[in-house]
């Protein structure tokens, strides 16, 4: 089966692309993708740096806010941006954003980076200002295309793009203010989580379901029902109470319900039998993460478990986990690559699973924490940076043609 072929199955259908100008800004995912990898490494060698006392980032702004920031507000919006952008016209039915205002976007996002690198040489409030535009510019582009489309019940996901959005500029305010950015963290984990159950809950049995069905498999996924929606619901409500009262006993009942539930969907979408091939794998592993962040809500609300470990399992496992799977299955799809692993995106995945395993760790084991920061943020850079090597030539060429 030719490329071509296996990305329309696979849903990935360019149509409406810019036929000008360079490939890269040909469909969202090609720019966004490739800037979300370099920055995931260049934002954490920088980090790592800082910590081991050989440089200072961020001025002002402090290196600890900044780090947390440049993770939560700068590499995961663009990839949630080259997802939507080439997702989207898909779900509606209408031509992708590509060319020059595709660019403008980029350059937009770009724009954040680069003023809040050093944010003191134009002052922290400006550079916040700049850094706050791209999310709501990214909410209003997904909104006209949903609402032009009439996908109604694709609205939730600008539920998710809200959210953040507000969680960015509730970051910033803290930051100027003097204030703790917890609150502004959790609700924007929180609503990369949501957005995880349930762009997951679209992507992963529906991908599943095709490659057992190519293998000639009879057992397939359960499809989406009421289940799903109750699953749903109960993790936002355990988020909510996490967001708002992270030690209260109603967020640990609610997160192990949430943990519970969250994990009987995901063996409903029979991931074990995807092993062979890496690619889907990845997805559960991944999604594994979210039933195992509620568990760790609920331990960290009895209080036996930091914040920090909490939130890293959760931003590195759950979410970064996620979006490398998701960067590199839409970016063979969309290319004409086939729709299977290689040594090195294997490896990619290998590094981030060990990095979101390896960094909760250093709050539990403080004696040994400097190492597992070490090894967990060159895990990260590991992974993205091979992301960099392989598919970095591939975003910025023209699709395969396959005979």
């Amino acid at each position: 089966m030719n490329g071509s072929k296996v990305a329309k199955r696979e849903g990935y259908v360019p149509r409406g692309l810019a036929r000008t100008g360079p490939v890269l800004f040909s469909y969202g995912f090609r720019p966004f993708f490739l800037g979300a990898a370099v920055w995931a490494v260049v934002a954490m060698t920088l980090w790592v740096a800082a910590l081991a006392g050989h440089l200072e980032v961020a001025g002002s702004y402090g290196a600890h806010a900044w780090h947390a920031h440049e993770m939560l507000f700068g590499f995961a919006p663009a990839v949630l941006a080259g997802f939507l952008l080439t997702a989207v016209p898909n779900w509606t039915g209408r031509l992708p954003v590509s060319g020059w205002p595709l660019a403008g976007l980029f350059a937009l996002w770009l724009a954040g980076r680069a003023a809040l690198l050093p944010p003191d040489m134009i002052g922290i409030p400006p550079a916040a200002a700049i850094d706050g535009l791209f999310l709501p510019a990214l909410l209003l582009i997904c909104a006209r295309e949903v609402i032009a489309g009439r996908k109604w019940k694709d609205l939730k996901v600008l539920g998710g793009l809200l959210a953040l959005s507000l969680a960015n500029a509730c970051f910033h305010f803290a930051v100027v203010t003097g204030d703790h950015v917890h609150i502004a963290m959790r609700l924007g984990i929180s609503a990369y989580v949501v957005l995880v159950t349930i762009i997951g809950g679209r992507i992963l049995p529906s991908f599943t379901r095709n490659w057992l069905n190519r293998a000639g498999r009879t057992k397939f996924p359960v499809p989406y029902n009421h289940f799903d929606t109750v699953a749903i619901l109960a993790g936002i409500a355990a988020l909510g109470a996490w967001t708002l009262v992270p030690d209260h006993s109603f967020t640990a009942v609610a997160a192990f319900a949430g943990a519970l539930l969250h994990t009987v969907r995901l063996a409903r979408w029979r991931g074990w039998c995807t092993w062979p091939e890496m690619l889907l794998v990845i997805l559960h592993v991944a999604y594994a993460f979210v039933p195992l962040g509620f568990a760790a809500i609920g331990i960290g609300a009895l209080g036996f478990v930091e914040e920090r470990s909490v939130m890293h399992l959760l931003t590195v496992g759950a979410i970064a986990a996620m979006m490398l799977a998701v960067m590199t299955r839409a970016s063979r799809g969309h290319t004409g690559y086939p729709l299977t692993a290689s040594r090195l995106t294997t490896a990619s995945y290998a590094a981030v699973v060990t990095s979101a395993l390896l960094r909760p760790l250093a709050e539990i084991l403080p004696v040994v924490a400097a190492s597992l920061y070490a090894v967990s943020g060159s895990a990260w850079i590991l992974a993205f940076a091979l992301f960099c090597i392989e598919y970095g030539p591939i975003l910025v060429r023209k699709r395969r043609v396959v005979q």
